[in-house]
């Protein structure tokens, strides 16, 4: 019996090693393979990043001077391998969703993934955006370009929620993307127990929350949980708030847009930190 348990015990153990080495793999895959943008200010800034490996940019004549026009003194597309399309060759990238690319196409690689673990030992007074159940490319898009505007450290969201390759998310978040820590986990409630456990305070945003966020006190590690639209937080993961606040509007007014209400939660966050 001894030796039979032996045998399975390493018979499991040669499983879980094959099975590391293949999520290896696949995440290093996941992190080279290429993927193609659309939008002019998705493009310029993606060529701006020194971090994002850009292969390829297809642009029409016009674009390419504004591209020279919008960057004079930095020659953004010396190291890339540029084509030149009409407009109508280049709708065929951007027709099935439905986007206007403006002249502007770009092939590139997924940057390298922060690690939420390391990047909050680095930094205190640490504000955090979670997103719970949140899957629309536009609203992520559009919380990304707030998130930057305002200076929120790093968004946390379920890695198989995040549309990562999505060209309507990188067009929403107006390149904003290449400036602002996507932090993508494998489960949200356990990240939001290790970052409790870490001194960090969880605020969820319900509608029916009773406080108004503008009232709290803002200090220390903080992050900002949001839920879905339409559904709001899970039961489970709304049990890791420390507080359930709200944004006060117009009783008429049922809710709002959940990019429309992290735009008003980061401005005011930014504002204390200013006035601080």
């Amino acid at each position: 019996m001894r030796f039979i348990y032996f045998i399975c015990v390493n018979a499991i153990r040669d499983l879980m090693r094959k099975y590391e080495k293949k999520r290896i793999k696949y995440e290093y895959f996941m992190n080279k393979s290429s993927f193609f943008i659309v939008g002019q200010h998705a493009v310029l800034e993606a060529l701006k990043n020194p971090k994002r490996k850009v292969l390829r940019v297809f642009l029409t004549e016009e674009s390419k001077k504004n591209i020279h026009r919008k960057s004079p003194n930095k020659n953004l597309l010396r190291e890339v391998k540029v084509y030149f399309k009409t407009k109508k060759e280049l709708d065929k990238y951007s027709t099935k969703e439905n986007l206007l690319h403006q002249g502007y196409v770009a092939e590139i690689e997924h940057l390298e993934k922060p690690i939420l673990k390391e990047f909050i030992k680095k930094k205190d007074n640490i504000t955090l955006v979670c997103l719970d159940g949140v899957t629309d490319p536009r609203n992520i898009g559009a919380l990304i370009r707030s998130a930057s505007a305002f200076k929120i450290d790093g968004i946390i969201i379920k890695e198989r929620h995040f549309p990562s390759e999505s060209k309507l998310m990188y067009k929403a978040s107006s390149g904003a993307i290449e400036y602002v820590n996507i932090f993508e986990v494998s489960n949200i409630n356990s990240t939001l127990k290790n970052l409790k456990n870490k001194n960090f305070w969880v605020y969820g945003f319900d509608s029916k929350g009773n406080k108004d966020f503008t009232n709290m006190k803002w200090k220390g590690n903080n992050i900002l949980l949001f839920g879905s639209e339409g559904f709001g937080m899970h039961k489970h993961t709304s049990k890791y708030a420390d507080f359930l606040v709200k944004i006060n509007i117009d009783s008429r007014v049922e809710s709002l847009n959940i990019s429309n209400s992290g735009a008003i939660v980061f401005h005011h966050l930014s504002y204390l930190k200013k006035k601080s």
